[in-house]
């Protein structure tokens, strides 16, 4: 069991990445910069929401407080999705109703079937835990989604053709990005137990819960992250591909999908 642990042994955690950072800088990787940040934007929001968490204990008003922590990250998760696919009409939008959607739905089964007691750093949890995992899939299936657009768009155009209405359309367009959005998280799972260790179980045993209590809490958190993930790609790309049409049904500029050139600094 874990009684405490120091700002010592904390920082001592950091050789590794110490040690990368000097092989990288020796070998001239350009790595050192990106793992000083990193490591460093780590530490800052962790302690800041370490520091949260305590206001949010102690205050009268906690679960108010942590229903508002909940409301933030899914409009930084919609922000971030904004940033890395720009080019998806109605990305945040999009992002946003994915999002809302799957932690309204874990929320409800976890808290619903009293699973874990409803208290606020439980909800903060629970949300941040669907949220992180949710988030990269959803941002790969909605670049994917512009990309097809670009890359595909002959074939779109064959299919609009043809006669296939929209749901035909993201059927015969959609599978594909979906599938690939979702190979990450699918590969995360059918390993688990076998060469990975699952966060959730982990802390749970170094805390000294019986292992199996463990184990199911750690299943119950893996089929939640799962279908999660699974239902946030399924709405991002088909509500992406959708938004895709112009009202007339025709597809959008691929001037208005493509990245804008990037802008080389002056020597």
């Amino acid at each position: 069991m874990i009684d405490s642990v120091s700002w010592t042994q904390a920082a001592a955690s950091l050789v590794l990445v110490a040690l990368t950072m000097v092989i990288g800088w020796w070998l001239r990787l350009g790595i050192t910069r990106q793992l000083l940040i990193a490591a460093a934007r780590a530490a800052v929001q962790l302690v800041a929401v370490g520091v949260l968490f305590g206001v949010i204990v102690s205050s009268s008003q906690a679960i108010a407080l942590a229903w508002l922590w909940v409301i933030v990250m899914v409009v930084v998760t919609a922000m971030v999705a904004r940033r890395r696919a720009p080019q998806l009409p109605n990305g945040p939008l999009i992002a946003a109703l994915a999002v809302v959607a799957t932690v309204g739905l874990c929320l409800l089964v976890v808290f619903g079937l009293d699973i874990i007691d409803y208290e606020p750093v439980n909800l903060i949890v629970v949300a941040g835990i669907t949220i992180g995992n949710t988030l990269p899939a959803l941002v790969l299936g909605a670049k994917q989604t512009v990309n097809a657009a670009v890359v595909e768009r002959g074939q779109i155009e064959a299919l609009m053709a043809l006669g296939l209405s929209m749901m035909q359309i993201v059927q015969q367009v959609g599978g594909p990005i979906a599938r690939l959005a979702l190979v990450p998280q699918i590969e995360r799972t059918n390993v688990v137990g076998l060469i990975a260790l699952p966060g959730a179980m982990t802390g749970l045993l170094l805390a000294g819960v019986a292992p199996r209590d463990a184990v199911l809490v750690q299943l119950v958190v893996m089929y939640l992250v799962l279908g999660a993930v699974a239902l946030s790609v399924v709405v991002t790309v088909a509500l992406g591909i959708r938004s895709l049409f112009t009202p007339a049904l025709t597809l959008l500029p691929v001037e208005e999908l493509q990245p804008p050139p990037s802008k080389r600094p002056r020597r």
